[in-house]
């Protein structure tokens, strides 16, 4: 509710086990495709809250591969970092024909996706790929507990449940 995810069915969990990360999306009609992306740059309270309740840090990523691409980092709640491209601002070193493709990729690699990538110990395309990666499991928001419980306990294993505080529903 906090978000504003007012029709979302579920919460897509993807993981990569080999680099410990787990990707959190809501699966709803204003997540898909470019709106998808926008909807996320502007709605982080999951990712604020998990921060505070895991005591970890969470990033938060929005991808256009049109526009541009923003990372936000959250830290027991509060947000701690974060940068955004707009790709049309982006300067090019010499003449756009002259960056070849090898360049240009290497250029995206510094790129906040391309960071947040090197931070987890993924490529850029990896980090891009996640939603179409598994494992993967979505868990109903419509209150059925037992089932979600399930399907994390299959994602990661020993893990756990994660509690959020009463407020936070």
């Amino acid at each position: 509710m906090l978000d504003g995810a007012t029709g979302a069915t579920g919460l897509q969990v993807t993981v990569n086990r080999r680099r410990k990360v787990v990707r959190l999306a809501y699966v709803g009609p204003f997540t898909a495709s470019r709106q998808g992306a926008h909807w996320y740059a502007a709605h982080h309270a999951l990712p604020r809250l998990l921060s505070r309740a895991a005591n970890v840090t969470v990033h938060a990523y929005m991808y256009d591969p049109d526009e541009g691409e923003e990372v936000i980092a959250y830290g027991n709640g509060r947000r701690v970092g974060g940068e955004r491209v707009v790709y049309e601002d982006v300067e090019l070193p010499g003449r756009p024909e002259d960056v070849d493709e090898a360049a240009f990729k290497y250029m995206q690699e510094r790129w906040p996706v391309g960071h947040l990538a090197y931070v987890f110990g993924l490529t850029r395309k990896e980090l891009l790929r996640l939603p179409l990666a598994v494992p993967s499991r979505v868990l109903a928001l419509d209150g059925s507990e037992q089932d979600s419980a399930s399907a994390l306990e299959a994602l990661l294993p020993g893990a756990g449940v994660p509690h959020f505080p009463p407020d936070a529903h």
